[in-house]
């Protein structure tokens, strides 16, 4: 599915504790030694979590946390009506439908949490809005506001002192693909040992946070090797650690990839001489002389004790990247439920003096104020009469960027303007109030963002299938309705033009047609199913989730089922569409299946209909090159 005071110890008696420790560490522990110029905040070793220090201990497990029983308090709260305006009520259109969702919250992973954790931002975001209402005439209170914006990067520099659990830099908004945190530090101490925590906001009654991402740097080894080894993890309360990816790893395996990019970069761990060897500006004299006295044969790795490194942690797409000075170390797929957008603080801890740290490409929102064309940007009035198409396009809350370049791009389209087609963002809730706000008035300004009464887990991104089936049917009636990501371009006159040559009303899927794909069984893979959530080998024919359309009848029944308790629910929701799909087949609805392999899964090529992992840039790009050549041209190509 994809970052993380000094205290000198002074004194015989620690000093000699501190080489107690050191040579029984191969015996008795996994991981660095307690008393580091950072201090330790928390490891993990091969086996379940090994907690030190007193003021860091795991959590007692709340046995409510599984339960798929919500109250009717929760319920309430969520769902009762309140004195919205007019422009607040658009973004609300489906949000009453959706309340039925409650009664089955079992079935899709995260749901109790994220239902229970919308809840506290919806009431928080309430509180909030009506403060605003009754302030909006002071100052003070209008200056605040403008304060409570993300910004765009945080630095500490000179980071020289810290406090006894490490060092914490609090990420405001969530980290989004393109953010990155740069670690600049010297890898110290009795062993040089050190983590990179990126971790979340812990949820309602539980002390300790989720970790999306333990990145943790052991230079002398640990009870697998003798040799420097990088150990990447998750933890969670429900789940604690998940299952460790080393570098270099234990195994073979070197196909696998995050981004296109290797999971361990293959020269880590490997002999390092031949690079001295091979080098031409030295003659084979001085080469062998080095080799035997200088450069010995010893294995690479990125970190090494007393020296400065530059670390840096990027958000890509799949998954997040290490580089350490310029060179690509790590990669390591997101995991279920932890996601970057949950990313609330870096933690920095253990045997490392600490230089400075930069967090930047963070999401921020537009400042309304300075739009000039904000008139063009707004969505249109949604036209009595029914649409030729309505697209639903899936964001989550701190994507500002995002959508600003999909209104400024493809949702330039003439049909769109014109009101034939509709197009609204489905955004579920945040776990920071900052982003609420945001993104409360991003809705209330453009008037093209339906909220989600839940916080936006990946594991329920049905629910807003689900939500633009309803949006497409009961709020407005649309002949077709379409699914989208707000990384994809959709070449709206183009998808319009092949529906008009397809000529099917009923029964049909139109998209990038998968016939013969099998369920993920790797249970660290982003998109894992289990046995039990689909026992079958393979699945029925589904089309791919960065566009596809369905015809007014599927969307409706879609909804229809939802209403009787009859949808299955299933956490990939362009495979649940395709399940939803065979089973009306079996009902004897006549399907069309019509594959169009000019929409791409990934990237672009010329010619395409959509596009898909764009980001803000190559959106506009395109949209550039459209009307540039009109005609659909890639970006970086003429």
């Amino acid at each position: 599915m994809k970052l993380s005071k000094m205290k000198k110890w002074s004194g015989g008696v620690l000093i000699a504790s501190l080489f107690m420790l050191l040579v029984l560490r191969y015996g008795i522990m996994t991981g660095p030694i307690v008393g580091s110029p950072i201090s330790n905040t928390f490891l993990n070793s091969t086996n379940p979590l090994e907690w030190l220090n007193s003021g860091y201990q795991p959590a007692v497990k709340n046995p409510e946390s599984n339960t798929h029983v919500l109250t009717d308090v929760l319920v309430t709260s969520l769902f009762t009506p309140k004195n919205f305006s007019e422009e607040e009520q658009k973004s609300l259109k489906t949000w009453t439908y959706l309340s039925q969702l409650i009664g089955n919250v079992g079935v899709l992973p995260n749901a109790v949490e994220a239902i229970k954790e919308a809840k506290v931002a919806w009431d928080s975001l309430m509180t909030s809005v009506q403060e605003e209402k009754l302030n909006s005439t002071n100052e003070s209170s209008q200056l605040k506001m403008k304060e409570k914006q993300c910004p765009p990067f945080l630095d500490k520099m000179n980071a020289t002192e810290f406090g006894d659990s490490g060092y914490k830099l609090r990420i405001p908004c969530g980290l989004v693909q393109g953010s990155s945190v740069t670690i600049i530090g010297i890898p110290s101490g009795i062993l040089g040992n050190f983590r990179i925590d990126l971790t979340g906001s812990p949820l309602p009654g539980e002390p300790d946070p989720p970790v999306v991402l333990h990145f943790n740097v052991r230079l002398h080894g640990d009870k697998i090797t003798d040799d420097p080894v990088i150990v990447q993890n998750t933890w969670t309360l429900a789940h604690e650690w998940g299952e460790e990816e080393r570098c270099p790893s234990p195994v073979s395996d070197n196909n696998k990839t995050v981004d296109g990019l290797h999971m361990c970069n293959e020269m880590v761990g490997k002999n390092d001489t031949q690079r001295f060897m091979g080098n031409k500006n030295y003659n084979s004299s001085q080469r062998s002389s080095m080799a035997q006295e200088r450069f010995k044969p010893r294995q690479f790795f990125p970190f090494k004790q007393g020296h400065l490194s530059v670390a840096t942690l990027r958000v890509g797409a799949e998954g997040l990247q290490m580089t350490v000075d310029g060179k690509h170390i790590t990669s390591f797929a997101y995991r279920e439920s932890l996601e970057p957008w949950l990313v609330s603080e870096v933690r920095i801890s253990g045997d490392l003096k600490l230089v400075s740290v930069l967090a930047s490409g963070l999401p921020i929102s537009e400042d309304l104020d300075h739009i000039v064309d904000l008139e063009s940007l707004r969505a249109p009035s949604l036209p009595r009469k029914s649409l030729d198409l309505f697209i639903g396009v899936f964001s989550t809350a701190n994507n500002f960027k995002r959508r600003m370049a999909v209104r400024r791009s493809w949702m330039q389209y003439d049909a769109v303007r014109s009101g034939a087609v509709a197009v609204r963002f489905f955004v579920g809730l945040h776990k920071n109030q900052i982003v609420n706000e945001e993104l409360w008035n991003e809705a209330r300004t453009y008037g093209d963002t339906q909220l989600m009464p839940f916080v936006d887990y990946y594991s329920l991104i049905t629910w807003k299938t689900l939500a633009i089936c309803i949006f497409g049917t009961e709020v407005v009636s649309a002949k077709f309705v379409m699914k989208t990501d707000d990384d994809a371009f959709v070449r709206v006159d183009e998808v319009l033009s092949s529906l008009n040559r397809i000529n099917v009303t009923q029964g049909l899927l139109y998209g990038l047609i998968n016939s013969d794909s099998r369920p993920h069984r790797d249970t660290d893979s982003k998109w894992y199913i289990t046995p039990e959530e689909w026992p079958e080998e393979t699945y029925p024919p589904w089309a791919h989730g960065p566009g596809y359309v369905v015809s007014s009848d599927i969307a409706k029944t879609v909804y229809n089922s939802h209403t009787k308790g009859q949808l299955k629910m299933f956490k990939l929701e362009d495979v649940a569409m395709g399940i939803w799909i065979a089973e009306m087949k079996k009902k004897g609805l006549n399907i069309k299946y019509d594959h169009d392999d000019r929409i791409h899964n990934e990237g672009c090529k010329d010619g395409y209909v959509v596009a898909h992992y764009q980001g803000p840039r190559e959106l506009l790009c395109l949209w550039e090159k459209l009307q540039e050549h009109q005609r659909a041209v890639c970006c970086g190509e003429r």
